[in-house]
């Protein structure tokens, strides 16, 4: 990792804008999922270690840059102080008399929340201005915020990239993430096996073709699959298929090898009379009937599939392997969640749904890495610059 974090500079007295990712679920007033206050717990205590005087921004949900009760960041300042065993606290404007007033008389160790962000429409546009005053009395920028990295908004890149804050940095998560994740990407211990899975093929050619560049094995599964299967000149029947994708698909199969990379798709599908859980069901290999649709791998993939997996030394993983969702259709998922929490090899999940899985089926602490952000870990596999990470200082 070429950018600076928060550890290479000297913080103690600075008052810091911290750029966290706050955007959790909350219901009747109620955090749910405490999981990305958490994450930025060892960022926050390490500045308040350091006696920096730090000011957290985040955006919560989509209120469309008007002010909504239900968006309001209050819940997490309460959650946070409980965290930190001190008064976190809270400023009901970001910009405003309230925040201007709060942030200057913060005290070293101090730490307040702004609300949220996204109650502005100039933090989505970036508006200039709007950096400005955000990074009024702000003497360090420091993102910590993956999962929107690659968005170029006010909070995530402005401040640093109009110049209005001269020194930032990375955070924890965001060091860690570009460490994890981009070592294997520039330097994986070999066999590097990608596994793609997910409804679309055109949500992910960028980092299809970025990752032939770099891996021996690629594991494609998930509805966008039956795609690749097409190309093949199989029958999918009612399964989800971009047809105008198809000639890409072959274009990539070709590029596959060329590059001598092992390009794996399912030998069979679970397939359905409908989407639904409780649809009728059976396992074919090769052609997919009329009228059904695939919706998980079968027996015959995942014993391939697992086996790939049992000898890499480097795994990245992004996107389901069926609809996940359903309990009947989740196997495929569940199994190569299994086979990632039994290797010794490096294991990365990147984000959205394939976080979720790892997590909800008790995998989590066996993985190496799990992403905190879906299409931001999504533009990083695909070699893509993210705003968010571009605006830090270089070491």
């Amino acid at each position: 990792m070429n950018k600076k974090s928060v550890k290479d500079i000297d913080v103690t007295g600075k008052t810091c804008l911290v750029r966290v990712d706050f955007n959790v679920p909350i219901k009747d007033g109620v955090i749910t999922d405490t999981t990305r206050i958490e994450g930025a717990i060892p960022t926050i205590k390490y500045l308040v270690d350091k006696g920096a005087k730090v000011v957290l921004c985040s955006h919560l949900g989509r209120p469309k840059g008007e002010f909504n009760l239900k968006y309001t960041l209050k819940p997490i300042s309460d959650k946070l102080s409980e965290y930190l065993g001190k008064t976190v606290k809270f400023s009901s404007d970001v910009i405003g008399a309230e925040a201007k007033k709060a942030k200057a008389e913060l005290k070293n160790g101090d730490v307040l929340l702004l609300e949220n962000l996204r109650f502005h429409k100039e933090e989505e546009g970036n508006d200039k201005e709007f950096c400005k005053a955000l990074s009024e009395g702000i003497d360090v920028y420091v993102n910590d915020a993956f999962g929107t990295a690659h968005r170029a908004h006010a909070s995530t890149a402005g401040v640093a990239q109009y110049g209005f804050v001269k020194t930032a940095v990375a955070g924890f998560l965001i060091e860690k993430e570009l460490s994890v994740m981009g070592g294997a990407l520039e330097n994986p211990k070999r066999p590097f096996v990608a596994i793609l899975g997910g409804a679309k093929v055109s949500d992910k050619i960028g980092v299809i073709n970025n990752l032939l560049e770099k891996v021996d094995t690629l594991i494609i599964g998930g509805a966008m699959a039956y795609t690749f299967l097409k190309a093949q000149g199989k029958n999918v029947g009612a399964s989800l298929c971009e047809n105008d994708k198809v000639e890409l698909a072959t274009e990539l199969i070709n590029k596959a090898k060329i590059k001598k990379v092992n390009f794996l798709l399912p030998l069979d599908n679970k397939i359905a009379d409908a989407f639904s859980n409780d649809a009728n069901q059976k396992t074919v290999e090769g052609n997919i009937p009329d009228g059904w649709q695939g919706l998980d791998i079968g027996p015959k993939t995942i014993a391939a599939f697992t086996e790939a997996i049992k000898d890499a030394k480097t795994v990245i993983w992004n996107g389901p392997m069926g609809v996940f969702e359903f309990e009947n259709f989740a196997t495929g998922t569940k199994a190569v969640a299994e086979a990632l929490s039994k290797t010794k090899a490096t294991t990365i999940i990147g984000g959205g749904d394939s976080a979720a899985a790892v997590t909800q089926l008790g995998y989590a602490d066996k993985m190496t890495h799990i992403s905190t952000g879906g299409g931001a870990s999504l533009e990083f596999l695909e070699g893509l610059e993210l705003p968010g990470v571009a605006c830090l200082n270089e070491k």
